[in-house]
């Protein structure tokens, strides 16, 4: 087929898929940095600390983390974006290469929680996109028997947020047997799920972040002005 045969086509923005932008002979040599996010507020919160088991598990494998803490949070349209926790939320998110969203199962569903978080973080952000092209991985926590309703529902997030989300996850049951008084989580199948999930972040975040702005550079948007854009994507005009 001949671009003659593509009649809408703009050819002007067609462009050859570019070797040398997907595999750069410079890469960045910083510490991989991950941003994890809970779904609870509790005081003994089990999402909470699978994800400061997986930080550690990701300070190990060479990264910088950083633990969101949601307490004072306020609903989403409460209160206006230049608010102290809000700020600190989406300073976190544009800081990141990669994150972590654990959330416990609540009535078959993530917590709201751990919805406002996501809800707080818009798709752009003056010229900034804060998510997109970056890695993501998915948790959840149970108190009884394992459930994957909270990951899917996180991986449909994280598509619409643009996110990489990665192949592999972690739901662990019965939490509240996993973790021991001091807050650490006990040698079982499910840290060791956690640690693949970890691992596999960390790989997937070293191997798109450099190139996730042409990974993520599209054809239709190439046609659209910068101001169309913001437009389409801005929470503000739905």
């Amino acid at each position: 087929m001949s671009q003659d045969d593509l009649q809408a086509l703009d050819a002007s923005e067609l462009r050859a898929i570019d070797p040398e932008a997907l595999f750069p002979s410079g890469r960045n040599t910083h510490k991989p940095r991950i941003l994890l996010l809970h779904g609870s507020l509790r005081e003994r919160s089990f999402s909470r600390m699978a994800n400061e088991e997986a930080a550690r598990i990701l300070e190990a494998l060479g990264c910088e983390t950083k633990v969101f803490d949601p307490h004072g949070l306020p609903q989403v349209d409460t209160v206006e974006a230049d608010h102290p926790k809000v700020k600190e939320l989406r300073d976190l998110v544009i800081w990141s290469e990669g994150m972590v969203w654990c959330s416990p199962e609540r009535h078959g569903s993530m917590t709201s929680i751990m919805k406002s978080q996501i809800d707080w973080i818009p798709l752009a952000l003056g010229g900034v996109r804060p998510t997109q092209g970056k890695t993501l991985a998915v948790m959840q926590v149970s108190g009884g028997s394992q459930s994957f309703n909270t990951v899917n529902q996180l991986r449909i997030l994280g598509r619409w947020m643009r996110l990489l989300t990665i192949p592999n996850q972690s739901s662990i049951a019965k939490a509240w047997l996993e973790f021991d008084d001091d807050g650490r989580m006990k040698p079982s199948s499910f840290y060791d799920r956690i640690v693949d999930v970890m691992e596999e972040l960390v790989k997937f975040t070293l191997l798109t972040r450099d190139i996730s702005p042409y990974l993520t550079d599209r054809y239709s948007e190439r046609r659209e002005s910068a101001e169309d854009v913001s437009k389409r994507v801005s929470q503000r005009s739905m």
